[in-house]
């Protein structure tokens, strides 16, 4: 099995880099919705300011994310990742150690934290590893590194409840630093296909380098794309509105605090079971129907938790239900995204579908805080999350899935 699957050790050691990586970047970003009741208290953050942050870093990671991935197709992951690291392990540090007032805050969550995102997190990731495989592995090669970003989903938000409690926040933040840091090492294992033989053997066009313009119009020419992109949008939104403003919801529903730490956790923890089995899927069914009845079933879930009386029991089963659907996206859109165009381009491209996804995550938290702090609650946010779910579902049904640069398979 082993052997089928990775097609040689650099793809190996790769995805295993990846993986390292992944957990700690996206476990760390899962965590800072924990921190705003601290952030309002301790330093005079509001709630449209917390959200505005996020959804700066929300949107910068979507900015540079096609950067990022034009540099990784030509040139690898490791520098790209490394730079990354560090930007972010800054930014970081910076949030616990007095730079978090006013512009200073907006700067360390919203600008350095995204750049630290767009060169060091999934979306980026999981197209340098899948350019090491087979068109019919690539679904479960971005799931695996997905998985692993959901561990840390899971790992971290628990762990963040140990060291506030041990250390204080802004103590949690410095050893948070520590870790980003320290993952520059599997940084330097992350490469790209070594020869123009190793990628004939994947099926992957050799590296003659498109121009940005033609790549770009190539794929926003391609109905399929542009649908693409807007229901990614919505996953975008969806995501960073639960993520940051879910442990307020639902303590202002008369729930224990330690009820948003349980949901992030859940999230991340069924997130790895939600990607793994959607890596499966895609594989081996429409990536497109898939995606579809995904959209539908975060409606049925986001739906049950708020219209439910709140309880600790439909809080946890919203944590698992919304953990399987969670970033069980990225398989299949990443796989419609290489089936249709090829692996040549890959990280860049889904670096363009990744931007949309990330406008509708600056929406999502900068929406949420403004509501809130408009009407003293949620709701308007919940219901255009519910209403994006059901367009997204639709949207998705149109794709054609044929791929428009032929590879072989092996």
């Amino acid at each position: 099995m082993t052997s089928k699957f990775f097609p040689n050790k650099t793809a190996f050691i790769t995805l295993i880099a990846a993986c390292f990586v992944v957990n700690v970047t996206m476990g760390v970003r899962q965590t800072f919705g924990l921190f705003s009741s601290d952030f309002e208290i301790d330093c005079g953050i509001s709630n449209t300011e917390f959200g505005l942050a996020i959804a700066l870093h929300a949107l910068i990671w979507g900015i540079v994310t096609p950067i990022f991935g034009r540099f990784a197709d030509k040139h690898g992951g490791s520098k790209m990742v490394i730079f990354t690291l560090i930007v972010y392990g800054v930014g970081v540090l910076a949030l616990g150690n007095n730079f978090n007032t006013g512009t200073w805050f907006q700067i360390n969550l919203g600008l350095l934290v995204g750049i630290g995102l767009g060169g060091a997190a999934g979306t980026i990731l999981a197209p340098v590893v899948t350019k090491h495989f087979p068109n019919q592995n690539r679904g479960k090669a971005a799931g695996y590194v997905t998985a692993f970003g959901g561990l840390g989903m899971f790992i971290f938000p628990v762990l963040t409840k140990y060291l506030m409690v041990e250390v204080g926040w802004q103590s949690t933040f410095t050893v948070f630093a520590i870790i980003l840091f320290v993952m520059c090492i599997p940084g330097l294992f992350l490469k790209k296909p070594e020869s123009q033989n190793e990628e004939k053997s994947l099926n992957i066009e050799p590296e003659k380098s498109d121009s940005v313009i033609k790549v770009l119009k190539e794929s926003f020419a391609h109905k399929g794309f542009r649908l693409l992109v807007l229901g990614f949008f919505v996953c975008g939104f969806q995501i960073t509105l639960v993520a940051t403003h879910v442990p307020r919801y639902v303590q202002d529903r008369g729930l224990d605090d330690w009820t948003g730490f349980a949901i992030l956790s859940l999230i991340g923890l069924f997130n790895i079971i939600g990607v793994l089995i959607m890596g499966y899927l895609s594989d081996k069914y429409s990536k497109k129907m898939l995606l579809a009845g995904l959209y539908f079933f975060r409606a049925i879930s986001i739906m049950l938790f708020i219209f439910l009386p709140p309880s600790n029991i439909s809080a946890i089963a919203f944590g698992i239900t919304f953990g399987l659907l969670w970033l069980a996206t990225v398989p299949a859109t990443n796989g419609i995204v290489a089936q249709v165009f090829g692996a040549k381009n890959l990280s860049m491209l889904f670096g363009i579908v990744f931007l949309n996804h990330q406008i509708g995550s600056f929406l999502g938290a900068y929406l949420g805080g403004v509501f809130y702090d408009m009407f003293g609650n949620y709701d308007y946010a919940w219901y255009l999350a519910i209403i994006l779910s059901f367009v997204a579902t639709l949207l998705h049904l149109p794709i054609d899935e044929k791929p428009i640069r032929k590879e072989a398979t092996i």
